[in-house]
């Protein structure tokens, strides 16, 4: 069995960004030259998920409106009271409560099937990363591993 791995990087520009990286997947995919596998998704944030979903733009804003009705950014978060709060605060710490509850709701892992050397996605499946706080650098580890 064949196993690689590589790490995709990306600079999201605002809360609800939503980042196909579908295209990555499949070149990654290809390249390793794996015919029968599985390829897994993993995000390495607490504050971003990943959806397979269609990529179209009033369902995004769909989703969007969803998740700011889930967890709105004006109520009040007790992660965001930092005179009470001692664990894991960083110095520049920022008010993230809502991000971290939306969170709960999306996996930070995807695995994705390989036959035939192709990844298997439906006819409207994109892989998307979805950004649930601010302006941020996030980091996506890939692993493929099967038959070449």
């Amino acid at each position: 069995m064949k196993i690689e791995n590589r790490l995709l990087k990306f600079d999201t520009k605002k809360i609800f960004d939503f980042i196909d990286f579908t295209e990555k997947l499949k070149v990654f995919v290809k390249t390793s030259k794996i015919k029968e596998g599985i390829l897994n998704i993993q995000l390495m944030h607490t504050s971003a998920g990943l959806i397979i979903n269609e990529n179209e733009p009033l369902l995004l804003e769909d989703i969007k409106e969803k998740l700011e009705d889930n967890a709105p950014q004006s109520k009040d978060y007790r992660h965001d009271d930092l005179t009470k709060r001692t664990v894991n605060v960083c110095v520049d710490e920022c008010k993230n409560g809502h991000s971290h509850c939306n969170a709960i709701y999306l996996p930070t892992t995807i695995t994705l099937n390989i036959l035939n050397g192709v990844l298997q996605l439906g006819r409207w499946q994109s892989i998307l990363l979805i950004e649930l706080d601010s302006a941020r650098h996030r980091t996506v580890q890939l692993q493929v591993m099967g038959n070449e």
